[in-house]
């Protein structure tokens, strides 16, 4: 389950301590907590971290093939939730303390920055092994947030990058050690509290026009 708490001017979003899959309760959960985050007056930011072995593993697929009929309006949901936090009008980190695959890494890449664990862990882009492509909108929004040169080779080697390879390819701000993960994000988001507002809203919309646009296309989201 996913929970939110907060360290003085810092919101602490825990998807949980499973897998983290995106399961449409998980999405409103963590939907009902950027509500709060973005409810909420004055100084402030939002670290997103996880428990246990996985930060996000990515799309429910078994949620997905038992709903088919409901793929689309599921991808919409999944889209809608990226082009959130990539316009949420406070600075974001991502803590990511475990795996980080797929939908995950797309999640993560749209916050404002990660902070990895150094030793263990990967971050991947498996769409080209397991045979799904990215949708327009997430490839949007990974080529918008990677060097070109690290988005096509995330996107069609499907590497695995541990957190020092993360660091040295731009995927991650920082690689650090497990225990420190979570404080590392917490204080690079606190040096930023006073960011928060209608104006960083505004500067991530406008910095981010056509791949919103992708993201938010409800009539076409699959291409």
């Amino acid at each position: 389950m996913t929970s939110l708490d907060r360290q003085d001017n810092v919101f602490v979003l825990d998807l949980g301590d499973d897998e983290n899959r995106f399961h449409p309760d998980w999405i409103a959960a963590v939907n009902a907590a950027l509500d709060e985050v973005e409810k909420a007056e004055g100084p402030r930011a939002l670290v997103t971290a996880a428990t246990g072995k996985f930060w996000s593993n990515g799309l429910d697929l078994d949620w997905l093939f038992a709903h088919a009929d409901q793929h689309q309006d599921y991808v919409v949901s999944v889209h809608e939730l990226f082009a959130r936090m990539l316009s949420l009008p406070v600075i974001t980190v991502a803590a990511l303390q475990g795996h980080t695959f797929a939908a995950g890494a797309m999640f993560s890449l749209a916050h404002d920055f990660r902070v990895m664990r150094a030793d263990r862990g990967y971050w991947c882009l498996p769409e080209a092994d397991i045979n799904i492509p990215f949708t327009p909108g997430m490839s949007a929004l990974i080529q918008s947030r990677l060097a070109p040169r690290t988005a096509h080779e995330a996107m069609v080697t499907a590497r695995r990058y541990g957190g020092s390879d993360a660091e040295a390819a731009g995927i991650v701000d920082q690689a650090v050690a497990e225990d420190a993960v979570r404080s590392t994000a917490i204080a690079l988001a606190q040096a930023q509290v006073n960011k928060a507002g209608d104006t960083l809203g505004t500067i991530k919309a406008r910095m981010y026009v056509p791949v919103l646009a992708t993201l938010r296309d409800t009539a076409d989201p699959l291409g």
